[in-house]
């Protein structure tokens, strides 16, 4: 059975300095740097949602982000505060 996604990997690539840290330790090897020695996601579906990478990032370029909830067939979902 395919695993399910809870969360993303969200880059801020002007904020890496290319250490390699993340790559290191990302036991996917889901990321790796790219030409300009920026933090660039690999293979995102190899991702454990483990976060390594967003724990010893130091420079926080990588944070890993819950996805929106899916709602189910014909119902919607509202922004948290506008609930009736």
């Amino acid at each position: 059975m395919a695993r399910v996604k809870k969360k993303r990997l969200l880059l801020r690539r002007e904020w890496c300095k290319g250490c390699n840290v993340c790559v290191a330790f990302c036991p996917g090897k889901v990321l790796g740097l790219d030409d300009q020695n920026r933090i660039t996601i690999v293979d995102e579906s190899l991702c454990i949602e483990c976060g390594q990478c967003e724990l010893r990032c130091p420079d926080f370029a990588i944070e890993l982000v819950d996805l929106e909830p899916a709602a189910a067939p014909g119902e919607a979902t509202a922004p948290a505060g506008d609930a009736p």
